[in-house]
């Protein structure tokens, strides 16, 4: 299992129906902090509304990599 498919599979344990983008690897808390596009809702277009600020007080890097070492 890659990093990547470790790190959507410890997110989705964290908080289940997340959803979300990733901009390159996950291996580190600058990497979380950076390379991740959190979907918050959509607009009144249907556009996705995005923020680089993961709105999910329960998702931390902490949280993250410990299910990601479990896996």
């Amino acid at each position: 299992m890659t990093n990547l498919e470790k790190f959507w599979k410890a997110v989705l344990i964290v908080k289940p129906n997340t959803q979300l983008t990733v901009r390159g690897d996950v291996t580190s808390e600058e990497e979380f902090n950076n390379n991740i596009e959190w979907n918050t809702g959509v607009d009144e277009n249907g556009r996705a509304i995005i923020t680089t600020t993961c709105p999910h007080s329960e998702i931390t890097w902490t949280k993250v990599k410990a299910e990601m070492d479990k896996l």
